[in-house]
């Protein structure tokens, strides 16, 4: 039997949309969506198969849902959910091995071995290397001020640049993609930090 994916993303979607909490400005559906668009992106230029596609797609709906139980170590509460949730989809215990491995790959440091989980990871943080980098990092810091980060601004860039330079894209796609603006980014932030007060 096939994989029923549409069945699959509907279920988790309408899961995330009800129970996901509002003040998970980053990690919100649109993020999601984001990573979706993304690891389709670098699929199709990387030349992934139909069915590999598909897991990798499956992956990018699952791998923020372990937010649904817990903040820290979400990556581990995900794989529970997909263990839980695929098998009703028809997903052999291969492919749901092969989705968790993706979604443990994206767990900060990233850990990439196989092709796809280099396409997800790069997905993961595409916007590191896009024009909406800073609105989006402004909700990771809100989002974390919400938890009990207590970072002044000189701080907070401070963490950035140092994510930013130790950060490596995997794939030749991301690379091409989003390497240049990343850098620029990563030019701006230090920038900022060096006119901030406090």
């Amino acid at each position: 039997m096939n994989m029923d994916y549409e069945l699959a993303k509907e279920y988790i979607v309408k899961r995330l949309e009800k129970e996901l909490s509002p003040s998970l400005y980053y990690h919100s559906l649109s993020h999601i969506f984001d990573v979706y668009e993304s690891a389709t992106r670098l699929a199709d230029m990387e030349d992934v198969s139909h069915h590999d596609l598909r897991l990798l797609q499956t992956a990018a709906f699952y791998h923020d849902a372990g937010m649904l139980v817990t903040y820290e170590g979400h990556e581990q509460a995900s794989t529970e959910i997909v263990n839980e949730a695929l098998p009703f989809y028809n997903y052999t215990p291969r492919d749901i091995e092969r989705i968790n491995q993706m979604i443990m790959a994206t767990k900060l440091p990233q850990n990439a071995h196989q092709k796809l989980e280099k396409i997800i990871c790069d997905a993961d943080l595409d916007y590191l290397g896009r024009e909406d980098f800073f609105l989006i990092a402004h909700r990771l810091r809100l989002e974390w001020m919400e938890r009990g980060t207590k970072n002044t601004l000189r701080q907070w860039y401070e963490g950035q640049i140092k994510f930013l330079e130790e950060h490596r894209y995997f794939t030749e796609s991301a690379k091409k993609l989003r390497l240049q603006k990343k850098m620029e980014n990563l030019q701006e932030i230090r920038e900022l930090f060096n006119h901030t007060i406090e």
